[in-house]
């Protein structure tokens, strides 16, 4: 399943116990709406999995909607885990405090995200 804006593109694969949504391109003002769509689409499992190692751009509407979707995922009982951010986007994680709140993954050793 997918979704796609010209500047943003969200796919989603459904497991057992997780679901991975992989989203490539820009998180901003204007492709906020396709992507919380596709946040909000996704069933409940255990564990929501957001790579967002093809993101080059992540403004702060994206991150409202990344808090957004991590207190609505908490609320049915399951975790956000953030994976493998773009430098660009693992440094704005980590200057406004998100990476405080929603576990991060990071390509160093597969572990929460502490800079390499």
């Amino acid at each position: 399943m997918g979704q796609r804006d010209d500047r943003l593109h969200v796919e989603m694969s459904v497991a057992d116990d997780a679901v991975d949504v992989r989203a490539v391109g820009e998180i901003d003002i204007a492709t906020v709406p396709a992507f919380r769509s596709a946040l909000w689409a996704a069933p409940v499992r255990p564990v929501l999995r957001l790579d967002l190692s093809g993101v080059r751009l992540l403004s702060a509407a994206g991150l409202r909607t990344l808090v957004a979707a991590h207190l609505r995922v908490r609320a049915r009982g399951g975790e956000l885990v953030l994976l493998h951010p773009d430098p660009v986007v693992g440094r704005v994680l980590r200057a406004t405090g998100l990476h405080r709140v929603i576990p991060i993954v990071d390509r160093c050793a597969e572990r929460e995200l502490v800079p390499c």
